[in-house]
């Protein structure tokens, strides 16, 4: 995961732990958000991947719901 993409999965980290589900997901979540305050702190290669997961979870979700919605002409 390259720095910039950190940087944008931890951007929108405050609204993945907000939406998380209750048990591991949200616990993870939350352990993260502890974790990048530390000074220096990089995700490891599987944390990584868990994390760009969830964030595109936000916006494949926000797509899904919008559902279909009526043309005005």
């Amino acid at each position: 995961m390259s720095t910039f993409e950190i940087e944008r999965a931890l951007f929108h980290w405050p609204t993945v732990v907000r939406l998380a589900p209750q048990g591991w997901a949200q616990n993870f979540a939350k352990s993260i958000a502890a974790q990048s305050r530390r000074r220096n702190w990089n995700p490891t290669a599987k944390q990584a991947e868990i994390m760009r997961r969830m964030v595109n979870d936000l916006f494949t979700q926000a797509s899904n719901e919008e559902g279909d919605f009526t043309v005005i002409e």
